[in-house]
């Protein structure tokens, strides 16, 4: 799935929630702690990580890719 964002970059726990595949803050300090959200194949852990358009970002089955809005 496509989630544009309207700035040249967003930081992954926001993005999360932009793209449905959380539902609150929280949520994802807890599935980022647990080592399951992937960004372009990689574990990531850190919640302020800066995403560009273009990174695809997956927790589970689901993935979400930033595009430019």
């Amino acid at each position: 799935m496509d989630v544009p964002i309207t700035d040249e970059s967003i930081k992954l726990n926001q993005f999360l929630k932009l793209a449905n595949l959380i539902d609150s803050g929280s949520e994802a300090k807890q599935v980022l702690a647990g080592g399951v959200v992937r960004v372009n194949g990689d574990v990531e852990t850190r919640r302020g990580r800066q995403l560009v358009i273009g990174d695809v970002v997956s927790l589970g089955a689901q993935s979400a890719q930033v595009t430019q809005a």
